[in-house]
């Protein structure tokens, strides 16, 4: 990935809401969310919900399909991987995770932050 499309994920995601909705949207998984399902489940409000998903649109983080009279946003798994590979990539020295890095590469559990 180029740098000004990781700046420009980074960038979406550096915001409460936006965060909310990405990761909302990955818990769902690929049949993603109608816009007024998003709305209720994380109390925004649908003109500001309307203004996050452009921004999370635009760094190509969602995707989103008309179905009927609704809009259905999902994550963009692709997009987000390719991030993660890329703040990765160098992880414990190029080796596979646990070689030769931390002795701890396991999720932080952020119940204990």
């Amino acid at each position: 990935m180029e740098a000004k499309t990781i700046v420009t994920a980074l960038a979406a995601l550096a915001q409460d809401s936006r965060l909310a909705i990405f990761r909302l949207l990955v818990q769902t998984g690929p049949d993603g969310l109608a816009a007024g399902k998003i709305s209720e489940a994380l109390g925004i409000a649908p003109s500001s919900l309307s203004f996050h998903m452009k921004e999370l649109s635009f760094a190509n983080l969602v995707v989103s399909k008309q179905e009927g009279r609704s809009i259905i946003y999902s994550a963009n798994f692709q997009a987000m991987n390719d991030l993660i590979a890329f703040l990765t990539e160098n992880c414990c020295g190029g080796e596979p995770c646990g070689t030769s890095c931390l002795p701890d590469c396991t999720p932080v559990d952020e119940h204990k932050i």
